[in-house]
């Protein structure tokens, strides 16, 4: 058997050579998607069929149109103007892209208008079996006092209304349980991610970890104002996450179940290579045997997919003995895993994040001691973001949080 060294907790230990699988239709298929994109139907600067194009021409799966507080249908003309948000050559970029579906146009007292086109329109235009779809959503964008509270409804067609509750925690709870309700409602999978907590000094761990019904959030989201990072004595939204999952999975906060971390660009501008939030920073890689919404969400649900900035990986793995990360490498790149987690004693006390081992191998290995309270992996690359949120940043990818599964039921074990 062919063996790896990893080193776990600072020995160097082997183990099993996690095989590599092929990408194909029915195994270890990963969809490339973007959760969070806004256009002139909100605040975003391009048309949406222009929004839409740059990720169709990029080679992602999936999409998101998540305007604030509204779904992409309607009647809406948008004004043309040299100095306004759409200007005539942004019309005229659209016309030669889409010649053989031009955008409709008129003109009034006030000047020429645009027609915004709605979503059953964008999906005929970009919906191809196998090779792209189109998922509607919305940014549910709601406040309490100077408290900015944004979260995105995944695969819903219909407007939310954004709801307000008496505190923080209260107004961020509502309109999770709105979202979740009007899944149940119309007998659809949906799924509510919390985006950018620290954007505007908003929210903090412990929000993220009183969470109930859904448990999704951004850990990393594209736009430079959103505060990723640490600042002074404020946790980076990583960290955040961790403290989260601590009291969540120990302290038994919010539904006391793991809670997962997507990547996203929150793109506005459209139309620049390096502004403020550009498509391109960050994505989610779900593993998904169909190419569809239901199924793309649902697997979201379950934690199948891991979030990127550009590291790509070939295989996520865990089972009652370890996790697997299965990096797709390229030449003159090196790759640094840390594994991240906590420790459970026996003392009773909270357990503190830390990186439990590291690997520079590929697949890079941990080994379960029994005692994680919970384990994920950080994956960076020694190759610059070429789009980057701030200057220096690498390329990099994180995977769901994972607690060791129970070995499978045998003959002399059954099922309790």
């Amino acid at each position: 058997m062919i063996t790896i060294a990893v080193v776990l907790c600072g020995i160097v230990t082997t183990s099993p050579l996690v095989p590599k699988h092929e990408n194909d239709e029915n195994q270890n298929r990963w969809l490339r998607g973007n959760t969070h994109t806004h256009t002139l139907w909100s605040d975003g600067d391009a048309p949406p069929e222009t929004a839409i194009a740059w990720y169709v021409d990029h080679g992602y799966d999936f999409l998101v149109l998540s305007d604030h507080n509204l779904v992409q249908t309607g009647e809406r003309w948008f004004d043309v103007s040299d100095d306004g948000r759409l200007t005539p050559a942004k019309v005229d970029a659209v016309k030669q892209r889409f010649d053989d579906a031009p955008p409709e146009l008129r003109v009034t007292e006030d000047g020429s208008q645009m027609r915004l086109r709605e979503l059953d329109e964008l999906k005929s235009m970009f919906d191809r079996p196998g090779a792209f779809v189109l998922i509607p959503g919305e940014e549910v964008t709601s406040s309490h006092r100077l408290a900015q509270i944004h979260i995105n409804a995944i695969n819903v067609d219909e407007t939310i209304p954004p709801a307000r509750g008496e505190s923080v925690q209260g107004t961020l709870q509502a309109n999770l349980d709105a979202i979740t309700a009007w899944g149940r409602k119309n007998d659809r999978p949906v799924l509510a991610h919390l985006n950018h907590p620290n954007f505007r000094k908003s929210l903090a761990a412990s929000n993220l970890a009183q969470m109930k019904g859904e448990r999704f959030f951004e850990v990393y989201n594209g736009h430079r104002s959103v505060e990723n990072e640490r600042i002074g004595s404020r946790p980076s939204t990583e960290e955040m996450w961790d403290l989260a999952q601590i009291a969540r999975l120990h302290g038994g906060a919010g539904d006391g179940g793991v809670l997962y971390g997507l990547a996203t660009d929150d793109a506005h501008d459209h139309y620049e290579t390096d502004a403020v939030s550009i498509p391109g920073r960050g994505w989610i890689m779900v593993r998904s045997d169909l190419h569809e919404p239901d199924a793309i969400v649902r697997a979201m649900l379950r934690g199948d997919f891991y979030a990127s900035t550009g590291v790509t990986l070939d295989d996520v793995k865990s089972d009652s003995r370890s996790l697997s990360i299965d990096i797709r490498t390229e030449p003159g790149v090196t790759y640094t895993t840390d594994f991240v987690g906590a420790m459970q004693s026996d003392d009773g006390k909270t357990p503190e994040p830390k990186i439990l081992a590291k690997s520079t191998l590929d697949p890079a290995v941990y080994e379960f001691t029994g005692d994680e309270l919970y384990v994920r992996a950080r994956v960076t690359s020694s190759r610059s973001h070429p789009r980057p949120y701030r200057a220096g940043d690498l390329e990099m990818a994180w995977t769901q949080p994972v607690r060791k599964a129970s070995p499978p039921a045998t003959a002399d074990a059954p099922d309790q």
